[in-house]
């Protein structure tokens, strides 16, 4: 295995501006906050964030050669500049996929291709799924199909075994009584009225994602955890989504991957996600036979990591 000397700023494209921005009325309840950026005659591509809960950054436009993409970016219910912010009524994958369906239209798009990573494979995954004939290419990273054994892996019991020391403080912050199911214990937290035990619950839920979601931990990856408004949306809607199954049946994705097998497919993923282990991505592609599958070898689950970064643009430039 060859470590990458490369610096992430190296990879990617130069940092840009969008040239529009707004908002978008979902629902009675939900406005979805919009930006796009690069070239508004270019090919579209809609980039959908992880989470549930991230929030879109300015970042993920360097994935893609502005001259050549229109990159559309949102946030999803609840999260970013979306609001009500934190809101966890009529949030759900469902409504997720309608959003994507709304901007779509909104912007007079026929097709696009459709970018997610993480919890954004999901959704991607999901979306293309209810609407192939919309959908040109999937790039995804850390491919995430929210089954039981994926969150028992990563919230109970699994990777806890590889970062025990991160493991500890997320664990004991719930009573050994209650040490059971903390998934279930974090979202009576989570979902309490009183304020500090909502923020309280937020930081450890999302310091012990960021801890390990690299191959070496970035201390700036665990300051999100203090940014204690990010940190409440994240975990709360990370959270609603989780305990609720994701709002739907148990191994979905691959029961409908017959639905996607004419979509270009290539799935980015780190041989050392400790988020999102290589097992799903594996699961995905084999479902999906022509889909192209990148294994990175020196590599976690962060698009942030040079090694995932580079195959992600390989991948974006690859697009025609």
């Amino acid at each position: 295995m060859q470590i990458t000397t490369q610096t992430i700023d190296e990879v990617l494209y130069p940092k840009i501006e969008a040239y529009s921005t707004g908002f978008l009325e979902v629902s009675d309840l939900h406005t979805i906050a919009w930006e796009r950026s690069g070239n508004p005659d270019g090919i579209p591509v809609i980039v959908i964030h992880g989470g549930p809960g991230g929030g879109s950054q300015p970042s993920y436009r360097r994935y893609f050669d502005p001259t050549k993409f229109d990159i559309i970016q949102f946030d999803q219910r609840g999260c970013g500049q979306s609001t009500p912010y934190a809101e966890l009524e009529d949030n759900n994958t469902h409504a997720s996929v309608s959003d994507l369906e709304m901007l779509r239209e909104h912007f007079g798009i026929e097709k696009w291709h459709v970018f997610g990573g993480s919890w954004g494979s999901t959704l991607s995954l999901i979306y293309a799924q209810n609407h192939p004939s919309r959908v040109l290419s999937l790039t995804l990273r850390g491919i995430f199909m929210c089954r039981k054994s994926e969150l028992h892996w990563f919230y109970q019991d699994g990777a806890s075994h590889v970062f025990p020391d991160a493991f500890e403080p997320y664990r004991d912050h719930i009573p050994h009584e209650e040490q059971g199911d903390l998934i279930k214990a974090y979202y009576a937290r989570l979902t309490s009225d009183n304020v500090e035990v909502r923020r309280g619950a937020a930081r450890e839920w999302t310091r012990w994602e960021m801890a390990t979601s690299r191959l070496f931990p970035d201390p700036e990856y665990l300051d999100k955890a203090e940014d204690l408004d990010f940190a409440v949306a994240f975990a709360r809607i990370e959270c609603h989504y989780f305990i609720n199954a994701i709002f739907v049946e148990e191994a979905y994705i691959l029961n409908n991957a017959d639905k996607i097998q004419h979509i270009p497919t290539t799935i980015v993923q780190g041989r050392y996600d400790m988020v999102c282990p290589p097992r799903s991505a594996w699961e995905l592609h084999k479902a999906i036979p022509a889909s192209n599958l990148v294994m990175v070898g020196d590599a976690g689950h962060s698009m942030g990591e040079v090694s995932i970064a580079r195959e992600l643009v390989a991948a974006t430039d690859a697009i025609q």
